[in-house]
């Protein structure tokens, strides 16, 4: 890895770490902007590179550091009821890398959009599975706690993490950026 993919990739889970910071509690899963960078990681630095910033930001999360929502960390908050959407993370950052270098998509603002559909989607397979788990909430109670509510301000967040890409994108070489 060069130096450069290492900067940026900690540049991104720093940015995550910060999206911890704004949050809205509204029960066992709060509003969080972390996930428009971790999209927004698999748009710029794509599958390889996204996917490491985000096992950054969740290395320093179960280390200690203050990261996750509200300011919390810990290995306990990992196998808590929002663990899943934190490993979903990955894998969001991971497939909306992957798809957005896909051919015939492109690095433009549809292929860009596709893939961070995809990728947001990804983030909630894991995160609904989990919490469904440890809340033992039915099926019905977990996709109204964790989903429903969420669907507006993320369809936001996909847009923003869209256009951003798409302005930072001829600033950031993406020659070994995989």
């Amino acid at each position: 890895m060069r130096i450069k993919e290492m900067v940026l990739a900690s540049l991104f889970a720093a940015l995550m770490s910060i999206g911890g910071y704004i949050y809205i509690p509204i029960g066992p899963v709060p509003i969080v902007l972390n996930n428009l960078f971790v999209l927004l990681a698999g748009l710029v630095l794509g599958p390889l590179y996204g996917g490491l910033s985000v096992i950054l930001y969740l290395l320093l999360g179960i280390a200690g550091f203050p990261v996750f929502a509200g300011g919390k960390s810990g290995l306990a908050h990992i196998v808590g009821p929002t663990g899943g959407y934190l490993f979903g993370f990955l894998v969001g950052a991971w497939l909306t890398g992957i798809i957005s270098r896909l051919k015939p998509f492109g690095k433009d603002i549809i292929s860009s959009t596709a893939a961070a559909i995809c990728g947001g989607l990804a983030i909630y397979v894991p995160g609904l599975i989990w919490l469904h788990i440890v809340s033992k909430m039915s099926w019905a109670k977990t996709l109204s706690v964790g989903f429903f509510p969420f669907l507006l301000g993320d369809a936001i967040k996909i847009v923003g993490a869209v256009l951003v890409a798409y302005k930072i994108r001829p600033y950031v070489s993406t020659s070994g950026v995989h």
